[in-house]
């Protein structure tokens, strides 16, 4: 097979488009760890209120204050979040298969 020879500029703009690829699946990656962290967190602190009672008193940060509540206020925010962040979760991962799918086809079409 004999090799071929690319322009410079199309040579620079493949090197771009294969970039950008990359750097979007290098930020989608990092928005997925972020949210898988936050999850944990929530998961955590569900564990830890489940077992206790629904009169006693804890603190939760909303929009940096610390606010005094109870278990039973808290509870469920908490499994709301945990929920919306496992839904945001789903659709990042979606994000990046489609993303990751686009480069390696992209790859084989040049």
């Amino acid at each position: 097979m004999a090799s071929k020879t690319i322009p410079a500029k199309k040579q620079q703009e493949l090197q771009a488009t294969y970039s950008n690829y990359k750097n979007t699946l290098q930020q989608l990656a990092q928005k997925i760890g972020d949210v898988e962290q936050e999850a944990e967190e929530h998961k955590l602190v569900l564990e830890t209120l489940e077992p206790l009672s629904n009169d006693r008193k804890c603190f939760r940060m909303i929009n940096g204050v610390l606010v005094e509540r109870t278990v039973k206020d808290v509870v469920p925010a908490l499994k709301t979040n945990a929920e919306g962040l496992k839904k945001v979760l789903d659709d990042l991962v979606k994000q990046y298969k489609t993303k990751q799918d686009d480069l390696e086809k992209w790859k084989v079409g040049d």
